[in-house]
């Protein structure tokens, strides 16, 4: 258990939703929401790593651990990484887990680090079969293009925007979980930005464009990323009672 870390980054600026960390979810704030999941999920300790008092102030009087970060990230991967050092032993493997991700099931938390499994696999994600007609074709909704690699598993070839595979056969909508293994994130991080990474708008491009592999546990349903007012009201219906 010790091994295993489950690190949560967050952060205030958001375009669509300010503030979005600490917008209230039937009495507490999304965060915290999302720490009580992974909390859940029994996968190692939970830590929130943000560069906002107020989000840290929130996580830790619900109980929970929070490191302060700097301030100038341009993603969640870069957060985490700064953080993983301080932990002492450092964990040998680190779950990435979105702040705004208020409805993921402990099972999917817990299905990330399936992949890992395999010693060959650098990094383990999760997407569940697309079965509403109209995510075939909606760019906001990234496929992940892969073959078998065991049961319930694919390795990754591809992430994409567009409606990929063509042809007949089912389409996977990626989860964007992040299991990695600590020397896998440090490679990762050391990376620059790739040529297809920059193209689609998809950090994930960038470790298979260097040879990394990533392998994909596929899931019964796909959590609810909170990015638009829309959506909170959308996870305050599905998470009432």
């Amino acid at each position: 258990m010790s091994k295993i870390r489950v690190l949560i980054p967050s952060r205030m600026a958001a375009s669509r939703l300010p503030g979005k960390a600490l917008v209230d979810i039937h009495g507490a704030p999304m965060i915290v929401h999302v720490w009580r999941r992974a909390v859940e999920a029994g996968l190692g300790p939970v830590t929130v790593a943000t560069d906002d008092e107020a989000i840290a102030a929130a996580v830790r009087a619900a109980g929970g651990e929070a490191v302060m970060t700097a301030a100038d990230h341009v993603n969640g991967t870069q957060r985490i990484h700064e953080v993983v050092p301080t932990f002492d032993p450092a964990p040998e493997i680190v779950l990435n887990l979105q702040g705004d991700l208020p409805t993921v099931s402990p099972a999917t938390a817990q299905a990330a680090l399936r992949p890992l499994d395999d010693p060959a696999v650098d990094i383990g994600t999760v997407a569940a079969e697309i079965t509403d007609p109209a995510e075939r074709d909606d760019p906001h909704v990234v496929k992940v293009v892969g073959t078998a690699s065991g049961e319930g598993c694919l390795r990754a070839l591809y992430f994409t925007r567009a409606t990929a595979p063509w042809g007949e056969g089912a389409l996977y909508h990626h989860i964007g979980l992040y299991a990695y293994r600590r020397a896998a994130l440090e490679r990762f991080v050391g990376l620059p930005p790739s040529p297809l990474e920059q193209r689609e708008k998809l950090e994930q491009l960038r470790a298979l464009e260097a040879g990394m592999r990533i392998d994909v546990a596929l899931v019964d349903e796909v959590p609810l990323g909170v990015d638009t007012p829309a959506d909170l009201e959308r996870a305050r219906a599905l998470m009432a009672g």
